[in-house]
């Protein structure tokens, strides 16, 4: 009788440690997949949703439409994409917007203003039917210094840049 509990015990713990075992194992799961429109498109519209109010001239120099100059530019730079200026030539169009929830109340971060924390939006649409296919948000990192803000800036652009290629599956150019 003894030999027996003994041996349920042993059957017992077997099963709790292989249950442990496995719920520290790190996760399986696939990544969801990638609608093809994604990885099949050669033309894309970029369409410019502008740029709250209150981020430029300060903490970002330039205007309003940097955001979408610089991402146009480095997409067009990548040449993975033919960049075209209509939509109804495109395959995908992505939609980009510098936001931040109720604007910057003091630009000056010297003074420890407690402002929201911008982000770069990057909405990709199928052009045909016009629904939402991915999305890519990244944070404007906080930063002292007008300087130092640009760099973040530019830093968050490069990085939706380099999101939606790894999305779309491209690689970057050769130098």
């Amino acid at each position: 009788m003894k030999r027996a509990f003994a041996l349920c015990c042993l059957g017992v713990c077997a099963v709790f440690s292989g249950a442990a075992a496995a719920a520290q194992a790190p996760s399986s799961n696939p990544a969801g997949p990638v609608p093809p429109a994604i990885k099949a498109a050669k033309k894309i519209f970029i369409s410019n949703a502008g740029s709250d109010s209150g981020l430029f001239p300060q903490p970002f120099t330039g205007d309003p439409n940097r955001p979408y100059t610089e991402f146009y530019n480095d997409l067009k730079a990548s040449g993975q994409y033919q960049l075209v200026s209509d939509p109804a030539q495109a395959d995908l169009v992505l939609e980009l917007r510098l936001f931040a929830p109720n604007g910057p109340s003091n630009p000056n971060k010297v003074n420890g203003a407690s402002d929201p924390l911008p982000m770069l939006r990057l909405v990709v649409y199928d052009r045909a039917t016009h629904y939402v296919l991915w999305a890519i948000t990244e944070s404007v990192e906080a930063a002292v210094g007008q300087k130092n803000h640009d760099h973040t800036l530019d830093k968050a652009i490069e990085e939706a840049v380099t999101d939606f290629e790894s999305v779309g599956g491209t690689a970057p150019a050769a130098p």
